[in-house]
């Protein structure tokens, strides 16, 4: 639920127990979160999680069964009463960029500024071309470009009618890597500029990461958490959140006291108290990141995986057959198949679960 302390205009976008999905069924169930002025935000998930149901309801496109959506303090979708989607002030960047094959680039991004005259629309049409570093290509067509300039020109065309809110349907997903990390950073930089709010659909964890303020996390139509991608990765709310996002594995533990836990990876102390009873038994996520090379460590789990990244290389380590764990090293620490290797747990952030 939106924070009860911050004063409701402050909010752009509020979501509140929303329900909805086919034919009477509802996909998403008692969904809520709120979007700040400016903020971008981002629905994350595996397949099936409801994120591109949730869209296409903030979009128009999909009746409520339940809930609310509210854009700048206005009810827009209801159940049995949902605005338009072109009444909505919401653009939309699809996926596929769904251009019009047969118009330039120009006419593309100015589809929608009919209302204008000509030299307004040519005006405002170079301005976002430019924005978006296509300017030198208004009078090629679609398939003259590459797919990072197609997807450029479907962001230029969704800003044209100066929208309250951006809706980004998995827009990179066509791309290669590079490009769409690229890509990405450069429609965040854009969208900061002009101060236009956005909710990005995706599956990609780092592009998630990278590009927005706020994350949510679905799972089975329903709503794990949402918060900044800081808290997501070392404050999940629950055991799905911790799994999904980022790295690291579950090793077995034994509470001690409300921050003290017992592993065979040694004592290890949290940095937040739990209501655990002394003897709980435990899994603790162990993050490849909460492991340090230390010489002097009596702790020498055995290597049983290894991948190389260029600059790092990831480990994977095993103390016992219900003990293993990963740590990412820099790659010169150059460490072979078989050998035992001198570690210490370093867990500023410690997250454990009561086991089931």
């Amino acid at each position: 639920m939106p924070d009860a302390l911050m004063p409701a205009a402050t909010w752009l976008l509020e979501v509140n127990n929303l329900s909805c999905g086919y034919g009477g069924d509802s996909v998403v169930k008692d969904v809520n979160f709120a979007l700040s002025h400016g903020d971008i935000g981002c629905l994350l998930g595996p397949s099936g999680c409801g994120k591109s149901t949730i869209l296409r309801a903030l979009a128009g496109f999909l009746p409520l069964n339940a809930g609310e959506i509210q854009l700048q303090s206005q009810a827009i979708s209801l159940p049995g009463r949902t605005l338009a989607p072109e009444k909505r002030r919401i653009g939309m960047v699809f996926q596929d960029y769904a251009l019009f094959p047969h118009l330039s680039i120009a006419e593309n991004v100015g589809f929608g500024l009919n209302a204008l005259k000509k030299a307004e629309r040519r005006q405002k049409v170079m301005e976002l071309l430019n924005l978006v570093h296509l300017q030198d290509l208004a009078d090629s067509y679609p398939h003259e470009l590459s797919g990072g300039q197609q997807q450029r020109v479907a962001l230029a065309r969704a800003l044209a009618p100066e929208p309250t809110l951006i809706l980004l349907d998995e827009p990179f997903s066509n791309l290669d890597t590079d490009l769409r990390r690229r890509l990405s950073l450069d429609v965040r930089d854009i969208l900061k500029t002009l101060g236009i709010s956005a909710i990005l659909v995706t599956h990609d964890q780092q592009e998630a990461f990278a590009m927005c303020d706020q994350v949510a996390v679905l799972k089975d139509g329903r709503l794990q958490q949402w918060d900044v991608p800081y808290n997501l990765y070392h404050e999940p709310a629950n055991r799905f959140v911790a799994s999904f996002v980022g790295q690291g594995g579950f090793i077995p533990g034994t509470a001690l006291g409300p921050d003290t836990i017992d592993s065979e990876l040694g004592v290890l102390h949290g940095n937040r108290a739990y209501k655990w009873q002394p003897g709980t038994l435990l899994d603790v996520l162990i993050r490849p990141d909460d492991i340090i090379y230390d010489a002097d460590s009596s702790l020498k789990p055995k290597v049983v995986e290894k991948t190389f990244a260029g600059t790092s290389t990831l480990y994977r380590f095993r103390c016992s057959e219900d003990t293993e764990f990963e740590a990412l090293f820099r790659s010169h620490l150059d460490f072979h198949m078989g050998e035992y290797v001198p570690v210490r747990v370093e867990a500023d952030h410690l997250i454990a679960f009561e086991r089931v």
